[in-house]
């Protein structure tokens, strides 16, 4: 089948490629993002590949549909991005990746909170200078911490494992409990204004749906404790960017750790080191010691991307041979509600 890739960088193509050899789909690699400005570029492509960035509205469906697409595969787990109402009407059928590797973004969340716990970005760069004083490296023992871990699915379980190693208490809050969870040590669920009021670290493993939307907004902050380390592996639009703003400048967030932003889809991915970036409010994030921001690379493993290519051309196998799809993603089976990824 003839598949148009968007948003393709080097190492997709590496990896897809590689993936291809037992399959013998037909690739065209386009490096523009998805939109209705671009759709055009698929027209006569049974099959339409997009990441998590790209967008795949009703008007952007529409060019794809009118020009030949009937299957949109979405290599990667977020859908928010994604109009399946509007699909399914135009009979496009829809499959995603919903879990590559949740070790590599599990194990990066964790690499953040070590990260701005001992200050390695600060220490680091002192080194290099030749300065070799610890003042303002002071950082605190994790044994003993009460981690909160909002989304308790594959991400968030692997999350909680590795800071119980560590020695923390873990607090859950899902709308769909797990009881792998409670089985991590003390580990128990409790409503989320508990969790925020009690949690010393807090990471977010939930998908961007109208319910989670800004689930850490100023009054959520508001219920924190004083100068609480806040973790983001998931999707910007997760926290409400202006309220973390405020919440540093007061001292109730203490530290943020961030992979995602809400408004991350004109700069991540892109090398903008020879521009000025227009997005005064990441500028200003940016500017904050107690700050460290990645740039959506927490999926970024080579287990990952191998996953992530298998999966993705089993699914438009299966679509191609008229089987059922493990993958597909339908209008109706939206759930609403969900907290975890």
């Amino acid at each position: 089948m003839r598949i148009a890739f968007f948003n393709t960088r080097r190492y997709d193509r590496q990896f897809f490629e590689t993936a291809n050899s037992k399959y013998n789909h037909e690739f065209a690699y386009f490096e523009p993002r998805l939109d209705h400005t671009t759709a055009p570029l698929a027209a006569g492509f049974p099959a339409v590949c997009l990441f998590v960035n790209d967008v795949a509205d009703a008007k952007t469906l529409e060019i794809l549909a009118s020009n030949g697409t009937k299957y949109l595969l979405l290599r990667c787990a977020g859908f928010n991005q994604t109009d399946l109402k509007r699909a399914a009407e135009l009979g496009i059928r829809v499959a995603r990746v919903p879990a590559y590797s949740p070790y590599a973004v599990a194990e990066h969340a964790v690499g953040l909170v070590l990260m701005l716990n001992r200050k390695l970005y600060r220490a680091y760069n002192r080194v290099r200078d030749d300065n070799f004083a610890l003042d303002g490296l002071l950082g605190f023992d994790l044994h003993g911490r009460t981690v909160g871990v909002i989304g308790t699915g594959k991400i968030g379980m692997i999350f909680a494992q590795i800071m119980h190693g560590f020695g923390c208490q873990l607090l859950g809050y899902d709308a769909y409990p797990n009881s792998d969870f409670e089985a991590i040590g003390a580990s128990r669920y409790v409503e989320l204004s508990e969790l925020l009021e009690n949690s010393d670290i807090i990471s977010l493993h939930c998908p961007l749906m109208p319910e989670t939307h800004y689930i850490i907004n100023a009054h959520a902050i508001d219920q924190m404790k004083p100068g609480v380390m806040l973790i983001n592996t998931s999707r910007g639009g997760l926290i409400d960017t202006k309220a973390a703003i405020e919440g540093i400048k007061s001292g109730k967030i203490g530290y943020l750790g961030i992979d995602v932003y809400e408004q991350e889809d004109h700069i991540f991915f892109e090398d903008l080191s020879d521009t000025i970036l227009q997005d005064d409010v990441f500028q200003l994030l940016q500017s904050f010691s107690n700050v460290v921001i990645t740039a959506h690379q927490a999926f970024f493993t080579e287990d990952a991307l191998i996953s992530i290519a298998e999966t993705t051309l089993s699914n438009v196998t299966c679509f191609e041979q008229g089987q059922a799809c493990a993958n597909e993603l339908k209008f109706q089976e939206k759930v609403v509600g969900k907290t975890s990824a």
